[in-house]
């Protein structure tokens, strides 16, 4: 099988490398790790026409979108007119993650068990809901904000103010409990549920400060319920692809459930019209199924012909290596050393935010930039390797929490809230 993958990030380089297991992968733009398995092409990703008229000329058997910007512009839906299998949401259904207010629609309509919201138009509005739920304040961007448009916090004055800089937004009840990632491989009618996983959202050890697009992630989850995922696939998916196909646009892709553990049961707290990063990263790490498959069925509305994943008896760690002053800005530019040392220490290290200078070095180039994975028979000897790797890799101004996936495991992130 011939596969396009679109993006420039860490989850697409994680997909290619699961892709290329069995198939020819191509990708766009792609990044300097990307391109040591994959072919890159040179392609404006926001750009439907320009993606489809590439996977034509390339006579590729599939179309991967990666991030969720594309699909939210409608990418996908410029793909599937020109006859091309693409996983990835249409414009319509990728309103699930583009619209945190058409998303908490969605679930109402649909009766999936998540968090009391409010939408907000004005700071009435804001004051009235933050009252109304109270301490801690949940006020998310209703548009995109890649990963960071969340502010939980007990300061009232700072939920305000946020709400004040996003336009509309909304406001939730606070879920209390571990946060767990679930990805849904969905064909428009049914789903299969990949390994659950755990990110770590906040820049800081022990779940302090900003919220950040994910400083590392892992799986299994020995401390969840062994049948999460598939509760998750009947309380939570099912019906939010059956509530998709009355509203006319049925939902094809990965849709990926944020949860909350709470003592009530899991509740959603949002909805992604993609695969999550870095989390995804540690789940295809031990997928032994094929990827390419699995997506391939999924495109093509075909999801019953494949087996359920399969999954090794492994566990995967995924660690991140930021720049200079991420979440709030980025450094680029930095040289980066030790990538081949850690790789050859047994790692996977996946690109994030790299480029080559001028002089052909490797160089810092965003906010997250690279993630070291590793596999291991349980977590505690998949942590160890990725953090040993880890170490052999610097840059000037690199960021790195220490607690990825350390005891106790399921501990609720941002624990200075509660």
């Amino acid at each position: 099988m011939k596969t396009l993958v679109i993006g420039t990030g860490g989850r697409e380089h994680a997909l290619a490398l699961q892709l290329a297991r069995d198939a020819e992968v191509h990708a766009a733009p792609g990044n300097p790790g990307i391109g040591r398995i994959a072919t890159l092409h040179d392609v404006d990703a926001m750009s439907g026409a320009s993606v489809a008229a590439l996977a034509d000329r390339l006579g590729v058997d599939l179309v991967v979108v990666g991030p969720e910007a594309p699909l939210v512009a409608g990418v996908a839906d410029a793909v599937r007119a020109a006859g091309i299998a693409v996983f990835g949401p249409s414009r319509a259904a990728a309103q699930l993650e583009g619209s945190k207010a058409f998303s908490k629609s969605v679930m109402a309509d649909a009766g999936v068990p998540t968090a009391g919201a409010r939408v907000c138009t004005d700071a009435e509005q804001v004051a009235a809901a933050l009252d109304e739920f109270g301490a801690p304040y949940v006020v998310k961007d209703d548009a995109l904000a890649a990963g960071k448009g969340v502010l939980v916090t007990r300061d009232r004055d700072a939920a305000m103010a946020h709400a004040a800089g996003c336009g509309t937004v909304v406001i939730e009840e606070f879920l209390d409990g571990p946060e767990v990632s679930v990805f849904a491989i969905c064909d428009g009618e049914r789903a299969y549920a990949l390994q659950p996983a755990q990110d770590f959202k906040r820049i800081f050890d022990g779940g302090r400060g900003p919220n950040t697009g994910g400083m590392g992630s892992y799986t299994p989850l020995s401390w969840a319920q062994p049948d999460l995922a598939d509760a998750v696939i009947s309380t939570v998916v099912e019906p939010t692809l059956a509530e998709m196909r009355r509203r006319g646009a049925p939902f094809v892709g990965c849709l990926y459930v944020g949860l909350a553990l709470t003592e009530k049961g899991p509740k959603v707290i949002e909805f992604n019209c993609r695969f999550g990063d870095p989390d995804i990263q540690p789940v295809l790490a031990v997928l032994d199924s094929s990827l390419s498959a699995l997506l391939h069925a999924a495109a093509t509305g075909t999801l019953s012909s494949v087996p359920a994943p399969v999954f090794r008896d492994a566990a995967a760690v995924t660690v991140v290596l930021a720049s200079a002053g991420y979440p709030a800005s980025s450094s680029s530019g930095q040289v980066i050393t030790g990538v081949e040392d850690a790789a050859e220490a047994g790692a996977d290290v996946i690109h994030a935010g790299t480029a080559l200078d001028d002089e052909g070095r490797l160089v810092t180039a965003g906010g997250r930039v690279l993630a070291v994975r590793a596999i291991g028979a349980d977590v505690a000897a998949a942590r160890a390797r990725a953090y040993a790797a880890a170490e052999l890799i610097a840059f000037e101004g690199m960021q790195r929490r220490s607690d990825i996936a350390a005891e106790p495991l399921g501990v609720v992130e941002g624990a200075s809230l509660r």
